[in-house]
């Protein structure tokens, strides 16, 4: 509570021209926002997209009524933003190839070769998957979302994500097999 007080706060600031005010909600929730569009796009596409996120919620300042909670607002326009960006991607030849490809090379060396191998494997199971289980797998697994948050920010039941992320896990299990059994 005292958290969406403050966001409150900030929103009103920010409304009057404060900068700081939106800069220090900008910081506040910009880990997350990153978080949701690397998971349904990959780490290639994140700044642009993040960017994006922030100004279209600068742009619609007036519009937020606070019957959600700030998070809530947010997440939803970085998976509306995300799935726009995923559009246009699907639009340019050889985009996926690409993407993995900048991947492998920005891979942390440090890590294990397995490690990175799974990781590679997973990010690329994720990309397999269509959209709205995608969307799931990084609310639910991957930000930790609950079930009626999840269901409030994609504006499903909530027995709909839950299927969808039954169905998604189903599919990546199926992705994924080839992999974990060679260890």
């Amino acid at each position: 509570m005292e958290a969406s007080l403050h966001d409150n706060l900030l929103i009103e600031r920010a409304r009057s021209g404060d900068q700081r005010a939106f800069r220090q909600l900008v910081e506040r929730y910009e880990p997350m926002v990153r978080s949701i569009i690397g998971g349904m796009l990959g780490p290639s596409e994140v700044e642009d997209v993040a960017q994006d996120v922030f100004i279209k919620f600068y742009r619609a300042l007036n519009k937020y009524a606070g019957n959600a909670k700030l998070s809530t607002y947010l997440g939803r326009i970085a998976i509306n933003t995300a799935l726009t960006a995923a559009d246009k991607r699907k639009k340019r030849p050889n985009a996926l190839s690409t993407d993995h490809q900048l991947m492998m090379h920005k891979a942390d060396r440090s890590q294990s070769p397995e490690r990175t191998e799974l990781q590679d494997a997973l990010q690329q199971a994720l990309g397999r998957l269509s959209e709205e289980y995608r969307t799931v797998v990084v609310l639910r697994l991957v930000q930790g979302y609950s079930v009626s948050e999840t269901a409030a920010l994609l504006q499903v039941p909530m027995g709909t994500v839950a299927s969808r992320l039954s169905r998604a896990q189903k599919e990546l299990q199926q992705y994924l097999k080839p992999i974990l059994n060679q260890g």
